[in-house]
């Protein structure tokens, strides 16, 4: 079962011709993440104090398949589509009145902040929470 992060687009979203303005798409796939983590009980804040760990974006697609526009109610499904030693990713379906409007995906590490982001294996614990999904949400 899929994270569910839900949003309405706003104005400011929009270009001049009242269409999503498509990096926000990205911006919404980062929050979509986020959101699944946080779900998951492991928000990012928490992560980084706990851990001392970040989740940098290596790779970032979206293909879009219809406009959304100002006020759409916006519905991301998020579920990990694989999981690797350091890496990971992340599948987002963006959904507005059950239809499917645009699916992308991130894959993102595992990594130390330190003086700079290394990554380094995921943890046994995190990895049965990713791949057990978001049934226990």
């Amino acid at each position: 079962m899929p994270a569910i992060y839900r949003f309405d687009v706003k104005w400011g979203d929009t270009d001049a011709a009242g269409i999503v303005f498509y990096p926000n798409f990205y911006k919404w796939m980062d929050e979509a993440t986020h959101h699944f983590f946080a779900t998951a009980g492991f928000s990012s804040s928490r992560i980084l104090a706990e851990r001392q760990t970040i989740i940098p974006l290596l790779e970032a697609h979206c293909q879009f398949k219809s406009p959304l526009q100002f006020e759409d109610e916006v519905e991301v499904q998020s579920e990990i589509q694989e999981l690797r030693k350091k890496v990971f990713k992340i599948g987002h379906r963006f959904i507005k009145d059950g239809q499917p409007v645009a699916e992308g995906y991130e894959i993102r590490a595992w990594a130390h902040f330190n003086e700079k982001p290394k990554a380094f294996p995921i943890p046994e614990d995190i990895k049965e929470i990713l791949l057990a999904g978001t049934s226990n949400r």
